[in-house]
């Protein structure tokens, strides 16, 4: 799904690259995530470990952060974005996204101080935030929700 990117994470490179996930309850909530230490949420995922697929990133970090289990077929791929980190700043972000459906009795794990359920009429306001300026939700985040405008679920834009 990704082309030719640099995903060493050196400064050189100035990219980081992450597997994230819209985690839909079965009203349209999407979950949210904020990691100890920051104070934007976002969706729940992480960076690639060494050999390790975006798909079985995402299955890997869903599980770490919040309890979830999912198989590599509960997973619809959303696609690439590219959109500015939310907790470093200068470099930039390459997710490979991927949704599923839950039940909606996650709890926070790992290194994730707090989850948030947001609406879809919340997500809806969160989509017309300019991502330069989108505090307390990550850039990924409100391009994620813009996919979502009109359509009750996420589009790559």
């Amino acid at each position: 799904m990704i082309g030719i990117v640099d995903h060493s994470d050196t400064p050189a490179a100035r990219v980081i690259s992450v597997s994230a996930v819209v985690l839909t309850r079965p009203d349209g909530a999407v979950v949210t995530v904020r990691k100890s230490g920051t104070d934007r949420f976002m969706l729940p995922g992480g960076k690639w470990e060494s050999g390790e697929t975006p798909l079985e990133c995402a299955i890997r970090e869903i599980g770490e952060e919040l309890g979830v289990t999912l198989a590599p077929g509960e997973l619809t791929p959303l696609g690439r974005f590219e959109t500015a980190t939310a907790n470093e700043p200068g470099f930039r972000l390459v997710s490979e996204v991927f949704a599923a459906e839950v039940d909606g009795g996650q709890e926070p794990r790992a290194e994730i101080a707090e989850a948030r359920w947001v609406t879809p009429v919340q997500l809806e306001a969160v989509s017309g935030l300019p991502e330069d300026d989108c505090a307390p939700w990550a850039p990924l985040l409100v391009r994620v929700a813009r996919g979502m405008r009109g359509h009750g679920s996420p589009l790559p834009t």
